[in-house]
């Protein structure tokens, strides 16, 4: 492939799916940890939740049938012949006339099937007047309710929340088998750069592109591994390429991606690369000089060095098969809003349109935010990405647009 053999978008992510392994490895991982972790297999429930019929009110647990026909005016009156304590099981078998205190999550004795709230009763010694009816099942919850013993807790491809875990510790699950979290490697390109950290001379510009890929990486989940800063030349990127590659499941350059005589990374990839550069220039903006090939199994992007490219181009190209190795399917968030103005676009090439996203008279307006790919502020500012397509020439004010939010 020659220098600049421009792909559309869709033409970049066919080449990229014909050519990705996408298979996922699996790893068990304590249940605490498995917060926005993708289950592998099915989870079984070893045992029913609750574990035991149990009391949802403080009260007394009595047989229904002896409320039946109680009232205000006509209470029932029952036999107190002992309480229930939390966490210990009850040695006591409750007979028709008789009552046993319990409170809220306490074990329902032998022979009890209901509980009447302490707030409906009145206790006199060893006696309990009780003022309403209760139905059998009343203020309980059962044994296995929840659920029972071999049921599915969560399936196969499910991504744990916060009420998931809770379940999985509620069954005493301690281990799970989720997808493992790709490795992804990062390179920054560029003699002018220096880290964070580092005294800012004349002429230098702080690295901007490590850090935000590595922040795109951890938000998908994902694990990032900086390859660091490695200057414009073909020795000391293969070198960085080299001693990085083995260690990853994804590998990132940014910077040295176009065609500019100290613009090594295409040069690079083609000497190592499997075959030629499969991808070099898309049809989009930001993002246009953007490379993709394999170094054997291993997918390597060659992303542009302009702060805003880079994340755009990530979003598009390079995070889905990140969460698809992970198992996540995750749509983007978007929202319709109102375009705010006239805007021209070149045809035949996918321009993403930084917008910041206002409500207006209970209508959401979408507003460009002006200004060059390599002005990460722009990013800053914006809310959100529109895409206006290859064949459209802009857009126009009022016409209803779809926001991809960050």
């Amino acid at each position: 492939m020659e220098f600049f053999e421009f792909v559309t978008p869709k033409e970049a992510l066919q080449t990229i799916e014909a050519n990705i392994d996408l298979k996922k490895k699996t790893e068990k991982i304590n249940v605490t940890k498995g917060l926005d972790r993708v289950v592998a297999f099915d989870v079984l429930a070893a045992e029913d939740l609750p574990a035991f019929t149990k009391s949802t009110m403080d009260g007394y647990a009595i047989q229904a049938g002896d409320t039946f026909g109680a009232s205000e005016q006509t209470p029932q009156t029952l036999d107190i012949i002992g309480e229930v304590e939390m966490g210990v099981r009850p040695n006591l078998e409750l007979k028709a006339g008789q009552a046993v205190e319990i409170p809220t999550g306490g074990m329902l004795p032998d022979g009890a099937d209901a509980v009447v709230m302490i707030e409906r009763v009145e206790t006199k010694a060893d006696e309990v007047k009780v003022y309403t009816s209760v139905s059998p099942g009343a203020n309980i919850v059962r044994k296995g309710s929840d659920i029972l013993q071999g049921e599915v807790v969560v399936s196969a491809g499910h991504c744990l929340r916060p009420q998931d875990i809770g379940a999985l510790a509620g069954l005493g699950i301690t281990e799970i088998e989720a997808y493992k979290k790709p490795k992804v490697g990062i390179i920054s390109t560029g003699n002018e750069l220096i880290s964070l950290g580092e005294e800012l001379n004349p002429s230098q510009t702080r690295d901007i592109n490590t850090y935000s890929l590595t922040s795109l990486v951890e938000e998908l989940g994902a694990i990032p591994i900086q390859g660091g800063i490695i200057e414009d030349s073909n020795k000391a990127l293969k070198q960085a390429v080299d001693e990085l590659a083995p260690q990853v499941d994804f590998l990132l350059i940014s910077g040295g991606s176009s065609v500019g005589a100290r613009d090594v990374t295409y040069e690079v990839l083609e000497e190592l690369g499997t075959e030629d550069v499969l991808i070099h220039g898309i049809a989009i903006k930001p993002g246009k000089p953007t490379l993709f090939t394999m170094l054997d199994e291993l997918p390597v992007y060659g992303l542009p060095g302009h702060p805003v490219s880079v994340m755009v181009t990530f979003n598009k190209f390079v995070a889905p098969y990140i969460n698809q190795k992970m198992g996540v399917i995750k749509p983007p968030s978007t929202v319709k809003a109102e375009f705010s103005q006239n805007i021209s676009s070149d045809p035949g090439r996918e321009d993403y349109l930084r917008v910041t996203v206002e409500k207006e008279n209970n209508n959401l307006i979408a507003r460009p935010v002006r200004g060059e790919s390599s002005l990460i502020m722009t990013m800053v500012e914006a809310d959100g990405l529109v895409r206006v397509p290859l064949s459209r020439e802009g857009l126009t004010a009022g016409e209803e647009v779809k926001v991809e939010l960050f």
